[in-house]
């Protein structure tokens, strides 16, 4: 069956999205050092959602202050931000688009800066080059009373979100986070009910979702990222995500999103700097633009709510080609709205067939910053420097990034000295 990229899609909860191109989720970095959104953040926003696409997805929103992607992530953990959260919403949904926030826990992968001591599944250290600039802590076990309190952070959050005016959410269940931390056997060794079969591994998941229904009703959307395979020896594997959608057929999901890999494999960026295991390149799948799209059909075919894939896609004969094929219902699109924030919309209308991609010209270690740094143009109302360098946009990110560190750890010690009932750096809660 032919479906062209601006088709509506109808999902399970009974909302619609006006065609098939959703802007995938991008740390912004841009939320104020009491991790509150902000105008800078509403500007980006706002002009994302004259976008083209019928679906934005914000970076990570944390469901606990004290497990940080960045210093400048957004966090509701309290009642706090409600009103600039609500600020955010309005901006994002102006154009009639849909705006999911991607709600998320890190886990073990936060800046020992910020937490030294992360709660984790189990006691396993993240492998990364640390010649690239990670600090990372070994974390703490989590106990079943910290584990029944995270699956709390994420139903509150989801209520908050809804609240604020957002129109649907979506779970980080990818890219090493908590969540991923539970299904990977790499990272879970625990030898109780949260661990061992890909069941157990998976309960966390379940259970995490069941809560966020719960909180936020049958007729709100609610969609998971999760990884179509970790590519890493002894991780989790694309035979267990397909194995896995299965189970998550009936937990009422309204959109599945497959990414991949993780800060110890970024395969999120089309690289690999570890032995993929069973799922490494196989015949047929390096022809393909977008990096997953090779594992997505095997998901698709048993999955009973639309699926989403980001990662890589290019050229519009690529997306319509696994349209097509039943391959995905959604295509993902993250750095090409950096690079031009009108593409979605220009790509519909003809204008272009192929979305910008100033990646390639760029060393792996510079993605992340170049991106980064147009983030920052972007929100200060400017247009993206596409002739910045990468050498530029790497030094002037590591003086951003430790400017908003310090900013956040002043904040914090100031909030310690105002109120002796601070929440210890475990984010262990009573």
């Amino acid at each position: 069956m032919t479906i062209s990229l601006d088709q509506s899609l109808d999902l399970p909860c009974g909302a619609t999205l006006a065609n098939r191109l959703a802007k995938a989720a991008m740390s912004e970095g841009l939320a104020d050092a009491a991790n509150h959104a902000t105008p800078r953040l509403e500007a980006l926003y706002r002009r994302w959602a004259g976008s083209g696409a019928a679906l934005l997805l914000t970076g990570n929103i944390q469901v606990d202050r004290w497990h940080l992607e960045r210093p400048n992530n957004i966090v509701i953990d309290d009642g706090g931000g409600r009103r600039q959260l609500a600020a955010l919403a309005r901006a994002g949904t102006a154009r009639g688009a849909h705006f999911w926030a991607q709600l998320s826990h890190t886990g073990r992968q936060v800046s020992s800066h910020i937490n030294p001591a992360p709660l984790s599944c189990s006691d396993v250290e993240i492998d990364v080059i640390r010649s690239a600039g990670f600090s990372f802590a070994r974390p703490r076990p989590m106990t079943e009373a910290e584990i029944a309190h995270a699956i709390g952070q994420f139903a509150f959050a989801a209520k908050a979100v809804k609240d604020a005016g957002f129109t649907g959410l979506s779970l980080h269940a990818a890219h090493g986070y908590l969540i991923s931390q539970f299904l990977s056997p790499l990272s879970n060794r625990r030898g109780d009910g949260w661990g061992g079969s890909l069941e157990n591994r998976a309960r966390f998941l379940v259970e995490v979702i069941a809560a966020v229904r719960g909180a936020v009703g049958p007729r709100f959307p609610v969609g998971i990222k999760l990884n179509a395979s970790d590519f890493q020896r002894g991780g989790f594997t694309h035979a267990e995500c397909v194995e896995l959608v299965k189970r998550l057929d009936d937990t009422g999901l309204d959109l599945l999103e497959l990414s991949g890999g993780s800060l110890e494999q970024p395969k999120v960026v089309g690289v690999a700097v570890k032995d993929e295991g069973e799922d490494g390149p196989r015949a047929g799948s390096a022809a393909r633009e977008a990096y997953f799209v090779a594992f997505a059909g095997a998901v698709r075919k048993v999955a009973r709510m639309p699926v989403m894939v980001t990662g890589g896609f290019r050229g519009a004969a690529a997306m319509r080609e696994a349209l097509a094929a039943g391959d995905l219902d959604v295509v993902g699109l993250g750095r090409p709205l950096i690079a031009d924030p009108e593409a979605p919309r220009r790509l519909l209308a003809g204008e272009i067939d192929r979305l910008a991609a100033p990646e390639a010209a760029l060393n792996l270690f510079h993605i992340l910053p170049w991106n980064n740094m147009q983030l920052e143009r972007l929100g200060d109302g400017l247009d993206p420097d596409l002739l910045m360098t990468g050498e530029a946009a790497a030094a002037a990110f590591a003086e951003l990034e430790g400017r908003n560190m310090a900013a956040l750890l002043e904040h914090r010690r100031r909030l310690a000295g105002a109120n002796s009932s601070q929440p210890s750096a475990s984010g262990a809660a009573a």
